[in-house]
Order: structure tokens, then C-alpha cells, then sequence
């Protein structure tokens, strides 16, 4: 988003006659001061101002901001809606992975039974006797 700044135009500047500028610009919306370009400021001297130039520094806004309560809602909800996305992803994965786990150990059932499963003959079945009794009462 973009906010709508307004820009005022530059001020115009006058130079003393040591090279101070000074910014002139009227009505002056803060107190007048000179401009010092360091910051570490030196101690004050009495200099004599160019007669007609004006300073001043820019007023500071004590204005405080708006709450954007839209924007951080907004920003809310993309991050909810991310956050679904990832889980959406994660689940996705995990029932790939146990899907793929599921199908080899069912693989590895059906080896182990045809390797080890009880078959009606075959080297492990062993011999089958078998005893017949049979009496006719008919008889």
C-alpha cells in the first residue's frame, strides 16, 4: 500500500557570509533555529544572521499514525491462509509417505507368505499320514 505523501517545495537558501545556510521560508512552522549540518554540535557562538534570511527546522508531526486495522487484518488473513496451505502441504506428504508404507509392507507380507506359507506339498509340508478306517454295517 501506498500512503499519499504531500511534499512541500524546497526553501529557499541564503548563505551567511561563513557559509552557514540558512533556510527562509514564511510562516515559519517551528521554532527558528540554525541549521548545524554535524551532529556533534560545537558551543554556541555569537554569529551575526544575514538580515533578511529567516531559519528555521521542520516542524515534527505529533501526529500519531492511524491504525490500519484493514491492512492488519488482511495480513492476518494471508498469513492464516499460508499457514493452511502448509498444512495442506505437510498432510499431503504424510499420506504419500504412509500410503508408500503401507504398499511395501504389503509387499513384504506376500514374500513372506509365499516363502513361508503353508502349501499343500512342497519341501517344508512334510509327510501327511493318513489313517482310514471304514466298517460296513450294512453287512
Amino acid at each position: 500500500m501506498h500512503a499519499h505523501l504531500q511534499t512541500a517545495a524546497p526553501a529557499p537558501v541564503a548563505y551567511g557570509s561563513d557559509g552557514t545556510p540558512y533556510y527562509a521560508a514564511p510562516p515559519a512552522p517551528a521554532p527558528l533555529a540554525i541549521y548545524q549540518p554535524t551532529a556533534v554540535l560545537p558551543a554556541p557562538v555569537a554569529q551575526q544572521q544575514h538580515p533578511t534570511a529567516i531559519t528555521y527546522l521542520p516542524a515534527q508531526a505529533d501526529v500519531p499514525g492511524r491504525d490500519v486495522w484493514p491492512a492488519r487484518l488482511l495480513a492476518g488473513g494471508i498469513g492464516v491462509g499460508a499457514a493452511g496451505v502448509g498444512l495442506g502441504f505437510f498432510l499431503q506428504a504424510l499420506a504419500a509417505a504412509t500410503t508408500g508404507l503401507g504398499l511395501l509392507a504389503a509387499v513384504l507380507a506376500l514374500v513372506w507368505l509365499l516363502k513361508n506359507g503353508s502349501s499343500s506339498g512342497g519341501a517344508h509340508g512334510g509327510a501327511v499320514n493318513v489313517h482310514v478306517n471304514v466298517t460296513n454295517r450294512n453287512r
